[in-house]
């Protein structure tokens, strides 16, 4: 499932990092879900090189991962965006 469950993840984990941090952001929900999936990979990757083992499917440890992503990205692009 590798890059497929993170995408799909990441579509949910950009919905509920913008639920978690609400607020005014410039791109709408089309910047939120491009955030929420490059957050779900990233999450993905961060998860794998810290030695969390091999995260391919959907678990609620992978889950976490991909939110933590996405809230992750997303208070950098609103520090970014000003």
């Amino acid at each position: 499932m590798g890059i497929i469950s993170w995408i799909v993840f990441g579509l949910i984990a950009g919905a509920l990092a913008k639920w978690i941090m609400p607020g005014k952001d410039p791109g709408g929900w089309i910047i939120t879900s491009i955030i929420g999936i490059a957050g779900g990979v990233l999450g993905g990757w961060i998860g794998t090189f810290l030695g969390f083992g091999d995260i391919s499917g959907f678990n609620l440890r992978s889950f976490g991962l991909a939110i933590v992503g996405s809230l992750v990205l997303l208070g950098g692009y609103r520090m970014l965006k000003g």
